[in-house]
């Protein structure tokens, strides 16, 4: 079970790598334009904000994969403990924009149920281990 929530943990951090890559890359393009709901104008205006916070996602997703391959060198707890980190953060913010703006929920329920699946399943795992 603990192999799953590691494999749940890294298929967060892919989803939260693609978000980099919408913030901080691809920002003013028709795609990233389309997935978050912005105008040209409103892209250009917050693209300094967008690349910030793509580059907080590609770190939680940094720490959680990290973390995977430490426990698949054998370092369990300290693999586990970045993993639950990262994918805890990733829960934690998807929380905040489920809380925060009613338009973005079903955005949040998307960044948010793999890290969940994660976290539950990860935490299982070391339960039982």
């Amino acid at each position: 079970m603990i192999i799953v929530g590691f494999v749940l943990a890294v298929l967060a951090a892919a989803l939260h790598v693609f978000i980099f890559y919408l913030e901080s890359i691809a920002w003013r393009s028709a795609r990233a334009r389309a997935v978050f709901g912005t105008t040209p104008e409103e892209a250009e205006v917050t693209r300094s904000l967008a690349f910030n916070q793509g580059f907080y996602n590609l770190f939680l997703a940094v720490l959680a994969v990290l973390g995977t391959v430490l426990a698949a060198l054998g370092s369990t707890a300290v693999g586990a403990a970045l993993t639950l980190a990262g994918v805890g953060s990733m829960l934690a913010a998807a929380l905040v924009l489920f809380l925060s703006s009613a338009q973005h929920r079903s955005a949040a329920i998307k960044q948010g149920a793999v890290p969940l699946l994660a976290v539950i399943v990860l935490v299982i795992g070391l339960l039982v281990a």
